[in-house]
């Protein structure tokens, strides 16, 4: 190897001559796999770099392929296809996986941005329109009669259910259950709340 990484066009060798590169290094000749290298940087960085679209990216992928052919060089069958065929497949699904990998990685990023973003608000704000809405609510709870604003009280401030309500003020249920929808139908009219 006489670069770390050729980048420009060097010689492919003829298809045999690559074949038996690829025999010599399943056996783990490093002689020959310097000779491969030379031979297929070129055309491998070529495509990962088509792909990937960022020089720093394209040099690590295209090295990450390039360790791979060593590793997977017993893999290779030489009725399958050329050598650079087999080497520019590998290539490219490195590179397309590589821009997944990084596509994905920005997708969870902004998704947990997302998450960790809250909105801003006004606690004054929202403290005043709580109290002014409670304000209204006690201003139509006093337009009611008395049972009635007892009646709801008891149901809707302290959870009693009717046959509760009606035991607490010692009156029939059915005149309770009246007063209450009475008294219900007069507050959300005094709420201005539509149906």
């Amino acid at each position: 190897m006489n670069q770390p990484f050729p980048f420009g066009p060097g010689p492919i060798a003829d298809r045999t001559d690559l074949a038996d590169l690829m025999e010599q290094v399943a056996h783990g000749d490093k002689q020959a796999f310097s000779t491969l290298y030379d031979a297929l940087a070129p055309l491998v960085f070529g495509i990962v770099l088509k792909v990937v679209r960022d020089r720093a990216q394209s040099e690590e992928v295209a090295q990450e392929v390039m360790i791979d052919l060593w590793r997977q060089a017993a893999r290779y069958r030489p009725e399958a296809g050329a050598v650079t065929t087999w080497a520019a497949t590998i290539a490219h699904r490195r590179a397309v996986n590589r821009v997944r990998s990084v596509q994905a990685a920005s997708d969870r990023e902004q998704a947990q941005a997302a998450r960790e973003h809250t909105t801003v608000f006004d606690e004054v704000a929202e403290q005043v329109e709580t109290r002014l809405e409670s304000e209204q609510v006690r201003r139509c709870l006093r337009g009611l009669t008395e049972i009635q604003r007892q009646a709801v009280t008891l149901a809707y401030y302290r959870g009693l259910t009717y046959r509760e309500v009606a035991e607490t003020l010692r009156t029939p249920l059915p005149t309770i259950k009246t007063r209450m929808r009475d008294g219900l139908i007069r507050l959300r009219d005094c709420m201005g709340v539509a149906t």
